[in-house]
């Protein structure tokens, strides 16, 4: 394992743990180094699970891409590492569940937008428009009121 401080490949294992889903070990390391701390998952290496773009393409999921397009939609907002670990958690179960192994982008980004509505209608708005790729303005307004009409005055979380 290679250091992501100082790229020095010898650590030791500090403490490890299996996740509560048991689908992975969580493993605390300490570069011989640096001395600074980090963290590794291991997990499983299986048939993978496939992505139907919008095109027809079959693409790899990849957590990472998924976690980055959340950290841009919650960029500047009080949305913690934690909520968006458990939403790609979310989309990752989703995925996992399907019996074929592949589901498509729409499906995922409905699946990923319905949590983001519950936890920040900003980061929400954000990934709305880069997902649902809008046109013009109308659209976008079309997708604001109907947020607006789902939360009711004052009921949506800022």
């Amino acid at each position: 394992m290679k250091c992501p401080y100082c790229g020095f490949t010898q650590d030791r294992v500090v403490d490890s743990r299996e996740s509560k889903e048991a689908d992975s070990i969580r493993r605390r390391r300490e570069c011989e180094s640096c001395n600074r701390r980090f963290t590794t998952y291991e997990r499983i290496d299986e048939i993978p699970y496939m992505v139907v773009k919008k095109d027809g393409r079959r693409e790899r999921f990849d957590r990472q891409k998924v976690l980055s397009g959340l950290l841009r939609a919650c960029e500047k907002r009080p949305v913690s590492s934690s909520q968006l670990e458990k939403v790609v958690d979310a989309t990752e179960s989703f995925l996992i569940d399907a019996p074929e192994r592949e589901r498509t982008t729409s499906e995922i980004g409905e699946l990923i937008m319905e949590h983001l509505k519950g936890l920040d209608t900003v980061a929400y708005i954000r990934f709305a428009s880069v997902y649902r790729d809008f046109k013009d303005v109308g659209e976008f307004k079309e997708e604001l009121e109907g947020l607006l009409r789902s939360h009711g005055p004052g009921k949506g979380k800022k």
